[in-house]
């Protein structure tokens, strides 16, 4: 159960904050391969192939929906690297394009997913989110 949880946060973690930055496990017995840590984990969260694989299960994704899925989770994974290696950003700069990446790709998923698989999706995030805070995510203010 707690393999779970730490998992579906971590997907969430890319999701919805993206930039945070986790401390690499450096404790596992065998060398990490291209900065990836024990369960496909990098700096940052999950790499693309994890992600598919956590969704897929979650979701009960369909292959067509995994080949669908898996070149935004790429393209996000990509766009995070490069935006994380411009030092020449401001941090709030850094993370306002971090949610504009986190936002399109979350989109781009939902567009793929039936109203079930986002419902999932939704409440995946938004425990995601509240393991993060340490407690619920705000609610969306009207406008």
């Amino acid at each position: 159960m707690r393999k779970t949880i730490c998992t579906l946060a971590l997907a969430g973690l890319l999701s919805v904050a993206g930039g945070v930055a986790l401390a690499q496990d450096n404790t596992t017995a065998t060398p990490p391969q291209q900065g990836q840590g024990q369960w496909g984990h990098g700096p940052r969260g999950m790499n693309p192939e994890a992600q598919l694989q956590h969704l897929t299960k979650n979701l009960d994704l369909t292959a067509d929906q995994q080949a669908q899925i898996k070149p935004i989770l790429e393209s996000r994974d990509q766009q995070t690297k490069q935006l994380w290696q411009d030092q020449s950003l401001a941090p709030e700069a850094r993370h306002t394009k971090m949610k504009a990446i986190q936002e399109d790709s979350k989109a781009k998923i939902e567009a793929v997913l039936n109203d079930t698989q986002k419902q999932k999706y939704e409440a995946m995030q938004e425990h995601a989110h509240e393991h993060m805070q340490g407690g619920p995510a705000p609610q969306a203010q009207p406008q």
